[in-house]
């Protein structure tokens, strides 16, 4: 098993984990849209205003592509 790899990941390749740079690139678990909400694979749940609650208990900030453009001008 790769070391990235959550131990509970069956897929291939492997989703990165909550802690990984890349968490949000994990596939979907559980999807509930009508709830604004999806569980990834490694733990991780993911809004639809792109913030997201790692399984530690941290919380990262909604960043929508606008977000960049706006602090970039």
């Amino acid at each position: 098993m790769e070391e990235s790899q959550s131990p509970s990941c069956p897929h291939s390749p492997p989703c990165p984990r909550a802690d990984d740079s890349g968490w949000e690139s994990a596939r979907t678990l559980v999807a509930h849209p009508e709830q604004g909400w999806s569980l990834l694979c490694g733990g991780a749940v993911t809004f639809e205003d792109t913030g997201g609650l790692l399984p530690d208990g941290r919380t990262v900030a909604p960043h929508r592509p606008t977000d960049a453009t706006r602090a970039a001008a």
